[in-house]
């Protein structure tokens, strides 16, 4: 088995082929079924797309799934995949990923599927920083079940199950996921196909768990929902586009920027102004990154995008494997039967 390095310089022992591979290559013979004009489609063909980059085997790729419109994913990759149950779809990948370091696993989850019911499994995974890769596909809704607000609904929202407004107060995935240790942490929009690719190639590269939020538009149940982040007329002077050792600056013009305040978080400053933030991905500490990810609002004032936090600590499954490598050079290999025979056990005859 090779031995390839990532972009930590940590050794990952997926192997790559010689095979020149295409998107077509990923694409599967299942008719793509999603409701015309989701943005589903254009975040698969950016996936598809993006994965020859890899040189990885397809077999040595698996795609785990919850439940949700987004869990259909793996039907349409030409690769390994599961389709779980809701909101499992990080524990299962979490046993995969740490019983077969040969194989690159992602996950594809939705807001409902991962912060509702399987909102332990995703802080747990983050926290373990075990080496998968998580897409989580945000369109403030549950799609699937035709419309209910989701953990990310806005106050106020009113669906089906909230006919007089959610009185909810939503998550931010992007806070969550830094407040669970999260090691890389990033936010990309499904028709920015540019932006999207970086932000998937920065995450495959990347040893441990790798969280992207994708604002991904639900047409039937939630449409619009990111709009102003694709008005041409307004994207431009709200969007932070967060890049790694640059001065955060943000506008049509670049006119703003951001400062810290007293109280730990940003101030919207003129861009001249003395001070101005550079953005620090890498920094072991989050509160920066954290601070970043409260910028948010309902109205989309101020938005930042990029990758919020790329930092280097050791992955859970290496740990594991290192420490059961000690323990049977130490103890020698385990004997289950006596494991199981071992302490108060007893047998009932007939």
């Amino acid at each position: 088995m090779s031995e390839l390095l990532n972009g930590h310089g940590a050794l990952s022992l997926v192997p790559k082929t010689d095979e020149k591979q295409t998107m077509k290559d990923f694409k599967t013979d299942q008719e793509v079924r999603w409701c015309p004009g989701c943005g589903d489609y254009a975040i698969l063909a950016a996936v598809q797309g993006f994965l020859p980059e890899l040189g990885l085997r397809r077999e040595n790729i698996v795609f785990v799934s919850g439940i949700g419109c987004s869990s259909r994913f793996p039907y349409y990759m030409n690769t390994y995949g599961f389709h779980s149950i809701h909101g499992r779809a990080p524990a299962i990948a979490t046993g995969l990923a740490a019983a077969r370091p040969d194989l690159s696993v992602w996950v594809v989850t939705g807001d409902g599927d991962s912060l509702s019911i399987g909102g332990n499994h995703l802080i747990h995974a983050l926290r373990r920083n075990i080496n998968l890769k998580i897409l989580m596909f945000n369109n403030r809704i549950y799609g699937l079940t035709k419309g209910q607000y989701s953990p990310t609904s806005e106050v106020g929202k009113i669906t089906k199950s909230t006919p007089m407004g959610s009185l909810d107060s939503p998550f931010n995935p992007i806070s969550l996921a830094i407040g669970a240790e999260g090691s890389f942490v990033a936010r990309t929009l499904d028709s920015d196909r540019k932006h999207l690719t970086s932000v998937l190639r920065a995450a495959a590269q990347h040893k441990g768990t790798a969280l992207v939020e994708i604002y991904q538009n639900c047409n039937i149940f939630n449409d619009g929902a990111f709009d102003p982040l694709k008005d041409a007329a307004v994207r431009d002077d709200i969007t932070v586009r967060l890049e790694h050792g640059e001065p955060i600056r943000f506008g049509k013009d670049l006119s703003k920027g951001l400062l810290r305040n007293a109280g730990g978080g940003f101030d919207i400053v003129p861009a001249e102004t003395p001070g101005i933030v550079v953005h620090d991905a890498h920094n072991p500490d989050p509160s920066q990154a954290f601070a970043l990810s409260r910028l948010d609002s309902p109205s989309f004032e101020h938005t930042p995008i990029g990758i919020f936090r790329d930092v280097a600590r050791p992955s859970y499954d290496e740990q594991l494997r290192n420490q059961v490598d000690e323990a049977i050079e130490k103890q020698g290999p385990g004997d289950l039967a006596s494991l199981l025979g071992t302490g108060d056990t007893w047998r009932i005859d007939d």
